[in-house]
């Protein structure tokens, strides 16, 4: 499976990084997930969008930093596409629930101009 970041995601990893030091394994660990079930397993997985051969999925994200507060990740899902690069996962977005609501729908919509 191929894993990709953006750049307001790397942005917003390292901000997240620096309070909750676990953040990177966790996301080893939450990529081996996606490797077995890219959309998902139960109900912490949610897709927000999809088409033929896309899924935009908003996602709960354990920390081992965090003790009952959680992380949301949204993340895009591209199955078969022509373009083998494209294919796999890209990280959009990541914040924490406390500090934020809801996930910006304005870089989501961004993000589906490339189709």
């Amino acid at each position: 499976m191929n894993f990709r970041t953006n750049e307001r995601f790397q942005k917003d990893f390292k901000k997240l990084f620096k309070k909750f030091r676990s953040l990177e394994d966790d996301l080893l660990e939450f990529k081996k997930i996606l490797s077995e079930a890219p959309l998902g397993i139960g109900k912490h997985f949610n897709i927000i969008t999809k088409s033929d051969y896309y899924y935009i999925i908003k996602a709960r994200f354990f920390c081992r930093s965090l003790k009952k507060k959680d992380l949301r990740i949204i993340y895009s899902y591209i199955e078969n596409c022509q373009t083998k690069e494209m294919s796999g996962i890209e990280f959009l977005e990541i914040y924490f629930k406390g500090e934020k609501e809801n996930e910006d729908r304005d870089r989501i919509k961004e993000y589906l101009k490339n189709f």
